[in-house]
Protein backbone atom coordinates (compact mmCIF):
# COMPACT_ATOMS: atom_id res chain seq x y z
CA UNK A 1 0.00 0.00 0.00
CA UNK A 2 1.65 3.35 -1.22
CA UNK A 3 0.88 6.88 0.10
CA UNK A 4 1.61 9.87 -1.20
CA UNK A 5 4.26 12.22 0.25
CA UNK A 6 4.68 15.97 -0.41
CA UNK A 7 7.64 15.74 -2.18
CA UNK A 8 6.56 13.30 -4.81
CA UNK A 9 8.05 10.53 -3.18
CA UNK A 10 5.41 7.84 -2.07
CA UNK A 11 6.36 5.31 1.56
CA UNK A 12 5.48 1.78 0.76
CA UNK A 13 4.42 -0.82 3.54
CA UNK A 14 6.45 -3.66 2.76
CA UNK A 15 5.22 -7.09 1.48
CA UNK A 16 6.21 -10.30 2.48
CA UNK A 17 9.27 -10.43 0.33
CA UNK A 18 11.50 -7.17 1.28
CA UNK A 19 11.89 -6.75 4.82
CA UNK A 20 12.77 -3.09 4.87
CA UNK A 21 10.15 -0.04 3.91
CA UNK A 22 10.21 1.29 0.06
CA UNK A 23 10.58 4.61 -1.35
CA UNK A 24 9.09 4.92 -4.54
CA UNK A 25 10.08 7.86 -6.68
CA UNK A 26 8.98 9.29 -9.64
CA UNK A 27 10.42 8.57 -12.82
CA UNK A 28 8.92 10.92 -15.70
CA UNK A 29 7.96 8.11 -18.28
CA UNK A 30 7.75 5.13 -15.85
CA UNK A 31 5.63 6.79 -13.11
CA UNK A 32 7.12 5.75 -10.28
CA UNK A 33 10.04 3.33 -9.54
CA UNK A 34 10.26 1.27 -6.13
CA UNK A 35 13.81 1.60 -4.36
CA UNK A 36 14.23 -0.33 -1.64
CA UNK A 37 16.00 1.60 0.84
CA UNK A 38 18.91 -0.55 1.42
CA UNK A 39 19.60 -0.05 -2.17
CA UNK A 40 19.03 3.33 -2.42
CA UNK A 41 20.40 4.87 0.91
CA UNK A 42 20.92 3.55 4.48
CA UNK A 43 18.52 6.54 5.63
CA UNK A 44 15.07 7.56 4.42
CA UNK A 45 15.90 10.84 6.11
CA UNK A 46 18.87 12.82 7.17
CA UNK A 47 19.77 14.09 10.26
CA UNK A 48 19.23 18.43 10.44
CA UNK A 49 22.39 20.41 11.14
CA UNK A 50 21.06 21.92 14.43
CA UNK A 51 20.84 18.09 15.20
CA UNK A 52 24.38 17.06 14.78
CA UNK A 53 25.28 20.38 16.98
CA UNK A 54 22.91 19.06 19.85
CA UNK A 55 23.86 15.78 19.73
CA UNK A 56 27.90 16.05 19.65
CA UNK A 57 26.89 18.34 23.02
CA UNK A 58 24.76 15.97 24.39
CA UNK A 59 28.12 13.09 23.63
CA UNK A 60 30.62 15.16 25.54
CA UNK A 61 28.26 16.87 28.01
CA UNK A 62 29.64 16.63 31.76
CA UNK A 63 26.34 16.35 34.23
CA UNK A 64 26.41 12.87 36.05
CA UNK A 65 22.15 13.02 36.15
CA UNK A 66 19.48 11.72 33.75
CA UNK A 67 19.64 13.19 30.61
CA UNK A 68 17.71 12.48 27.36
CA UNK A 69 17.50 13.79 23.96
CA UNK A 70 14.59 13.39 22.29
CA UNK A 71 14.14 13.52 17.89
CA UNK A 72 11.27 13.35 16.00
CA UNK A 73 11.09 13.50 11.98
CA UNK A 74 9.99 16.59 10.28
CA UNK A 75 7.72 14.10 7.56
CA UNK A 76 7.68 17.19 5.38
CA UNK A 77 11.60 18.04 5.36
CA UNK A 78 12.59 14.05 5.43
CA UNK A 79 14.54 15.14 8.51
CA UNK A 80 15.16 14.41 11.73
CA UNK A 81 15.46 16.97 13.95
CA UNK A 82 15.41 17.51 17.64
CA UNK A 83 12.12 17.22 19.64
CA UNK A 84 13.34 18.03 23.18
CA UNK A 85 16.59 18.31 25.54
CA UNK A 86 16.03 16.65 29.13
CA UNK A 87 18.28 17.17 31.82
CA UNK A 88 18.09 16.40 35.57
CA UNK A 89 14.98 15.11 35.53
CA UNK A 90 14.00 11.59 36.61
CA UNK A 91 13.33 8.68 34.48
CA UNK A 92 9.49 8.37 35.16
CA UNK A 93 9.11 11.64 34.70
CA UNK A 94 11.23 11.87 31.37
CA UNK A 95 9.16 8.78 30.09
CA UNK A 96 6.18 10.24 30.88
CA UNK A 97 7.11 13.42 28.70
CA UNK A 98 6.97 10.71 26.09
CA UNK A 99 4.37 10.98 23.15
CA UNK A 100 1.82 7.78 23.60
CA UNK A 101 0.84 7.68 19.65
CA UNK A 102 3.88 9.16 17.39
CA UNK A 103 7.22 7.68 17.33
CA UNK A 104 10.39 8.76 18.56
CA UNK A 105 14.23 8.05 18.34
CA UNK A 106 15.49 8.39 22.10
CA UNK A 107 19.69 9.25 23.14
CA UNK A 108 19.71 8.88 27.00
CA UNK A 109 22.61 9.04 29.19
CA UNK A 110 22.26 8.12 33.35
CA UNK A 111 24.44 6.94 36.28
CA UNK A 112 24.92 3.12 36.03
CA UNK A 113 26.37 1.69 38.86
CA UNK A 114 27.58 -2.47 38.42
CA UNK A 115 27.45 -5.14 40.71
CA UNK A 116 31.19 -5.04 40.86
CA UNK A 117 31.53 -1.53 42.18
CA UNK A 118 32.28 0.24 39.27
CA UNK A 119 30.00 3.31 37.47
CA UNK A 120 29.23 3.88 33.61
CA UNK A 121 27.23 6.84 32.14
CA UNK A 122 26.49 4.47 28.92
CA UNK A 123 24.85 6.42 25.79
CA UNK A 124 21.68 4.30 24.75
CA UNK A 125 19.65 4.72 21.39
CA UNK A 126 16.26 3.63 22.01
CA UNK A 127 13.67 3.55 19.35
CA UNK A 128 10.04 4.50 20.64
CA UNK A 129 7.45 3.12 17.77
CA UNK A 130 3.87 2.91 19.88
CA UNK A 131 1.59 0.34 17.82
CA UNK A 132 -0.74 3.36 17.48
CA UNK A 133 1.43 5.27 15.43
CA UNK A 134 0.22 6.01 11.85
CA UNK A 135 1.51 3.65 9.43
CA UNK A 136 3.18 6.58 7.57
CA UNK A 137 5.38 7.53 10.21
CA UNK A 138 6.19 4.10 11.62
CA UNK A 139 7.57 3.70 8.16
CA UNK A 140 9.94 6.38 8.29
CA UNK A 141 10.97 5.78 11.79
CA UNK A 142 11.78 2.29 10.85
CA UNK A 143 13.34 3.14 7.30
CA UNK A 144 15.53 5.92 9.03
CA UNK A 145 16.63 4.41 12.16
CA UNK A 146 19.72 2.32 11.14
CA UNK A 147 21.38 5.57 8.92
CA UNK A 148 20.38 7.82 12.47
CA UNK A 149 22.22 4.96 14.64
CA UNK A 150 25.31 4.50 12.23
CA UNK A 151 25.53 8.39 12.20
CA UNK A 152 25.48 8.33 15.91
CA UNK A 153 28.05 5.96 16.29
CA UNK A 154 26.14 3.90 18.69
CA UNK A 155 25.82 0.26 19.97
CA UNK A 156 23.48 0.28 22.53
CA UNK A 157 20.57 0.54 20.46
CA UNK A 158 16.87 -0.78 22.05
CA UNK A 159 13.40 -0.66 20.87
CA UNK A 160 10.25 -0.57 22.26
CA UNK A 161 6.59 -0.71 21.05
CA UNK A 162 5.23 0.49 24.19
CA UNK A 163 6.30 4.08 26.10
CA UNK A 164 5.27 1.70 29.76
CA UNK A 165 7.78 -1.05 28.63
CA UNK A 166 10.33 2.11 29.34
CA UNK A 167 11.43 1.42 32.87
CA UNK A 168 14.68 1.78 34.65
CA UNK A 169 14.69 -1.75 35.47
CA UNK A 170 14.46 -2.47 31.71
CA UNK A 171 17.38 -1.02 30.45
CA UNK A 172 19.20 -1.86 33.34
CA UNK A 173 17.99 -5.21 32.51
CA UNK A 174 19.40 -4.65 28.74
CA UNK A 175 23.09 -3.27 29.72
CA UNK A 176 23.27 -6.19 31.63
CA UNK A 177 22.33 -8.60 28.93
CA UNK A 178 25.28 -6.66 26.54
CA UNK A 179 27.61 -6.38 29.22
CA UNK A 180 27.17 -10.11 29.90
CA UNK A 181 28.35 -11.30 27.00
Amino acid sequence: ICRPQSLGFKLCRPDSVLSSPIICRPVESRGFVFVSTKMASPSVCELSADLKAALKKFRFRKGETFAALVMKIDPEKLLVVEDEMYEDISFEDFVSELPDHSPRYVVISFRKAHQNGRVSYPLCFIFVSPQGAKTELQIMYAGSKTGVVNELGLTKVFEVRDVEELTEEWINSKLDLISNH
